[in-house]
C-alpha cells in the first residue's frame, strides 16, 4: 500500500516538475519576443500586463478546475489542462502578432490553473501530519522545474525567442502522455455536485469570511504571495537593465535560484517545521525573505545577487507551513474547493503584483531602481500583527 502511495505521489510531483519547466522555459525570452512583435525598446508595461492577464485567467478558472476535480475526479481535469497547454504553446511559438500572443497567454493562464488540482491530489493521498513536508516537496518541484526550464530557455533563446515555446509544448506533451498512461485517480468517496458558489471566483472571499479563525493565516498567505510577484515580474527586465544580463545569464540565474529553492524545500522545510513548529517556521521564512528583498535594493553586481539567493530560498519555508495549517482545517471532500480558493487568492495577487511592480519600477528606474524591492520588503511588516493576532488565539 505504501509503495502504491509513493508511486502516486512521485508521479504527481513529476507532473509538477514538467509543468513548471514548461513555464520557466519562456521566462528568459518573453521580453525579447515582445520587442520583436512590438518593435519597441521599452516593453515593461506590456510585459507586466501579460503576466497580469495570465494571473487573471488563473483567478477565474482555479476554483472551476478545483470544483470540477471534486465532481469528476483529479485525473481527467489534469489531462485536459495539460493537453491544452501543449497545444497552446505551439500557437504562441508561431504567433506573428501581439494579439495572438495575448490570446495564447490567456489560454495558458486557464490551463495553468491546474495547480489547484495538483495540490488537491496531494491532500487526497497525504495524512495531515505529513502535509507540511509534502507541500515542501511540491514547492521543491517548482524549484526543480525552474532549474531546467529557464536554463534550457536561456540557451534556446540565444538562437530564437520562439524555440523555448516549442520546447514547452514538447514538455507538456510528454507530461500529458505520462498522466494518461500511469497517473491514477486520487479522489475517493461520492462526487460533489457542482454549484455556482463552488465555481464563482469571487465566492472565495465569501467562503473565507465564513472561517474567521483562518483569516489571519489567509491574509499572511496573500501578502507573501503578493510580495513574491516581484521577482517573477522584474527579474528579467531588472537584470537586463541593471546588470546587462543576456538570455543565457538570465536562464542561469533563474536556474540557480530554482536549485537552491528545491534544496531548501526538499531538505529543510520538513525538519524545520517539525523542530520549530509551523508558526515559527513562518517567522523564519518572513525574516529571511524580507532581508533578501531589502538587500536586493542596493546590490550593484551579479555576484551580489548570487550571494543573496540562499536567503531568498530560505524565505520559501513559510508557504508550506501556511499551506499545512490551512488545509488541516478542511475535510477531504472539500480539499479541491479549498485549494482552488487559495490558488484564486494567489492569482489575485499575481494580477495586482505585476502591474504594480512594473509601474513602480518604470516610475522610479531613473531615480532609484531598487526602490521597488525596498517597498516589497516593507510589506512584510504587515505580517507581524497578523501573526501575533493568531498566536493570541483570536
Amino acid at each position: 500500500m505504501n509503495s502504491r502511495l509513493n508511486l502516486r505521489l512521485s508521479l504527481i510531483l513529476f507532473t509538477v516538475v514538467l509543468d513548471t519547466a514548461g513555464i520557466g522555459l519562456i521566462m528568459p525570452v518573453l521580453p525579447r519576443l515582445l520587442r520583436e512583435l512590438m518593435q519597441a525598446a521599452d516593453v515593461s508595461a506590456v510585459y507586466g500586463l501579460l503576466l497580469a492577464l495570465y494571473a487573471l485567467m488563473q483567478f477565474v478558472f482555479s476554483p472551476i478546475l478545483g470544483a470540477l476535480s471534486d465532481r469528476y475526479g483529479r485525473r481527467p481535469v489534469l489531462l485536459v489542462s495539460i493537453g491544452g497547454a501543449a497545444l497552446d504553446y505551439l500557437v504562441m511559438a508561431s504567433s506573428t502578432t501581439l494579439s495572438l500572443l495575448v490570446i495564447g497567454r490567456l489560454v495558458a493562464g486557464i490551463t495553468g490553473a491546474n495547480v489547484a488540482v495538483a495540490t488537491a491530489y496531494i491532500a487526497d493521498i497525504t495524512p495531515e501530519s505529513q502535509r507540511a513536508q509534502r507541500y515542501g516537496w511540491f514547492n521543491a518541484c517548482f524549484g526543480l522545474g525552474f532549474i531546467a526550464g529557464p536554463m534550457l530557455g536561456g540557451l534556446l533563446g540565444e538562437w530564437s525567442p520562439r524555440y523555448p515555446f516549442v520546447a514547452a509544448a514538447v514538455l507538456n506533451g510528454l507530461n500529458f502522455l505520462m498522466a494518461l498512461l500511469v497517473l491514477p485517480e486520487s479522489r475517493s468517496g461520492a462526487p460533489r455536485s457542482l454549484s455556482w458558489a463552488a465555481i464563482n471566483p469571487l465566492a472565495a472571499f465569501t467562503r473565507l469570511a465564513a472561517m474567521p479563525a483562518l483569516l489571519p493565516m489567509i491574509a499572511i498567505y496573500f501578502v507573501i504571495y503578493l510580495i513574491g510577484q516581484l521577482p517573477g515580474s522584474l527579474w528579467v527586465i531588472y537584470g537586463e537593465d541593471r546588470f546587462a544580463w543576456t538570455p543565457r545569464l538570465i536562464g542561469i540565474t533563474l536556474a540557480g535560484f530554482g536549485l537552491l529553492h528545491a534544496l531548501v524545500q526538499a531538505l529543510v522545510t520538513g525538519p524545520m517545521t517539525r523542530w520549530l513548529g509551523e508558526r515559527r517556521a513562518i517567522i523564519v521564512g518572513i525574516v529571511c525573505d524580507g532581508s533578501a528583498y531589502a538587500a536586493m535594493a542596493f546590490v550593484t553586481g551579479t555576484g551580489a545577487v548570487l550571494a543573496l539567493m540562499p536567503l531568498f530560498a530560505l524565505g520559501g519555508v513559510a508557504l508550506p507551513a501556511l499551506q499545512a495549517l490551512i488545509s488541516s482545517q478542511v475535510d477531504e471532500s472539500r480539499q479541491g474547493q479549498l485549494q482552488g480558493t487559495l490558488v484564486s487568492l494567489v492569482s489575485l495577487s499575481a494580477i495586482i503584483g505585476p502591474l504594480a511592480a512594473t509601474a513602480a519600477y518604470a516610475a522610479s528606474r531613473d531615480a532609484f531602481p531598487g526602490l521597488v524591492w525596498l517597498a516589497a520588503a516593507s510589506l512584510y511588516l504587515l505580517c507581524i500583527p497578523l501573526l501575533r493576532y493568531r498566536a493570541g488565539g483570536h
